[in-house]
């Protein structure tokens, strides 16, 4: 899972949404110092990645992507999960997505004193360039994924992933609806 949906499956509480986006920041975290809800957070951000990784419906969604770019099938499907889960909002929640989002950033804005400076940065990027507001769009997903690309320390064939999410939209998408669910009932069972 991405950013968006950490967000959205985290425990109902500012710090555990923190650390749900936090879990991706831990390298050189003393985790044991962090306050009770950042560390839920932490620890939840951790089983959503779990489950997700080993769900079915995942797996065979990787299967997708040809041999050459199926090493980061797991990425762009963080990402394109984002734009699936805005695309379905209504089905997920009955909350509007656009204040959600908007209570998101202001979260993280506030709680920027329990972030290590690396995710700081992040996610001044995020709220300032709406990350998630362009994420509703699958070109802008492509963009994301492309910039990624660039990131990546060693020649890759990752960009240009979103041609094959293209080709492969509907099945991806099919599989994400049946597996989404399932992940939101075990998110809400572990707080």
């Amino acid at each position: 899972m991405n950013h968006l949906a950490h967000l959205f499956l985290a425990p109902d509480s500012p710090k555990a949404r923190v650390g749900s986006v936090l879990g991706d920041f831990t390298q050189g975290v003393a985790i044991d110092r962090l306050p009770d809800d950042v560390l839920l957070g932490v620890r939840h951000h951790r089983r959503v990645d779990a489950y997700t990784d080993g769900h079915a419906d995942v797996l065979a969604s990787k299967r997708c992507f040809s041999s050459a770019r199926r090493r980061f099938a797991g990425i762009a499907l963080d990402v394109l999960y984002d734009h699936f889960l805005l695309r379905h909002w209504q089905s997920f929640s009955e909350e509007d997505p656009d204040s959600f989002i908007a209570r998101m950033y202001r979260e993280l804005e506030e709680h920027e004193d329990l972030m290590p400076e690396p995710m700081v940065r992040v996610t001044r990027r995020m709220v300032g360039q709406d990350w998630f507001g362009a994420y509703q769009d699958l070109d802008q997903i492509g963009f994301a994924l492309d910039r990624i690309s660039q990131r990546i320390r060693f020649p890759n064939r990752f960009s240009g992933i979103i041609e094959e999410i293209k080709a492969n939209e509907m099945e991806l998408e099919s599989r994400f609806l049946k597996f989404f669910p399932e992940l939101q009932c075990v998110a809400g069972d572990f707080e």
